[in-house]
């Protein structure tokens, strides 16, 4: 009889949604699985008939190519579109495997060191979840990673040897990154441990000292040539403490700076096209003229993109 008889329907028939083997065929790859098809992937791009280009790649030569996939993780963040960062996400886990296949190649770690390694951390620096330590704020919580991490550096050198000046809690702050980058790593870090302000007044209050520092440096650098060093000391010391505040409100100072300058840069292109528009470029435009012309741009809603 046919499966369609009206009088006896089949069960092949049932709605998808009803028939569980449907749900199934239709349903991804674990993680699992699909991590390890990338790992196959990325081996077969790098084995002696894959891609020229993949197999000539090493750590250094792919340096740039990690901090480029960092900062476009970040723009996709801050564009809202989901798929734009889980595709930019994708492009950053592909360097960790590739940094990971390289370094197995001449049997230095592989990509299960890695993941174990994570692993192991993060069950070691939680306490307050795996063992039975306390900690119920986020400031308990960083405080005893901090501790933690002291401890492992003080085994590393060994114990019942003074901690050397390379193991401070600062220590491992990299020395690449950017300097705002850096002031942010330092004075978070010593936060961590509760060497930090204790209220966003305070700052704005060194703010303020900083500032009538750098006036005295100045006046001074007028009659004494060799004050310059204390003017980029005092200049220093304010983008120091810049940071410090964006740090101790919530924010991140490089992403701030750079939202920063992406406003500016928006405002200046509007300026320059309506000097264009007027007739004349912005170089040829009188400074007074330039200012009403920045007022104008700060006004507008949704200034025109160059």
């Amino acid at each position: 009889m046919s499966r369609a008889h009206p009088r006896r329907p089949s069960k092949k028939k049932s709605p998808a949604k009803n028939n569980p083997r449907r749900k199934q065929s239709t349903k991804r790859p674990p993680a699992g699985k699909l991590f390890e098809d990338l790992l196959a992937l990325q081996a077969r791009l790098r084995a002696p008939n894959g891609c020229p280009w993949d197999r000539e790649q090493t750590h250094t030569t792919l340096r740039t190519f990690l901090l480029e996939e960092t900062h476009e993780v970040l723009d996709a963040m801050d564009s809202g579109d989901p798929k734009k960062f889980s595709s930019e996400l994708g492009d950053l886990l592909l360097q960790i495997i590739f940094h990971a296949l390289i370094a197995s190649e001449s049997n230095q770690f592989e990509i299960r060191d890695v993941i174990q390694s994570i692993h192991e951390k993060m069950v070691r620096r939680h306490p307050h979840v795996f063992a039975k330590v306390k900690a119920k704020t986020s400031a308990q919580v960083l405080k005893n990673w901090e501790q933690l991490k002291s401890e492992e550096r003080r085994k590393e050198n060994g114990a019942g040897k003074p901690t050397p000046k390379k193991d401070s809690i600062l220590s491992s702050v990299p020395k690449a990154l950017p300097a705002l980058m850096e002031a942010h790593q330092i004075t978070r870090r010593a936060a961590n441990i509760g060497f930090d302000w204790n209220k966003i007044e305070e700052l704005l209050e060194k703010l303020t000292e900083e500032t009538e520092e750098i006036r005295d440096a100045l006046k001074s650098s007028a009659t004494n040539a060799q004050s310059s060093e204390a003017v980029t000391e005092e200049i220093g010391d304010l983008l120091f403490t810049a940071a410090n505040l964006a740090r101790f409100a919530g924010l991140d100072p490089e992403l701030t700076l750079k939202k920063a300058n992406q406003k500016f840069t928006t405002r200046f292109q509007w300026m320059e096209q309506e000097a264009q528009r007027r007739g004349h470029t912005l170089a040829q435009t009188p400074r007074e003229k330039m200012e009403d012309l920045w007022n104008q741009s700060k006004a507008q809603r949704k200034p025109q993109q160059a």
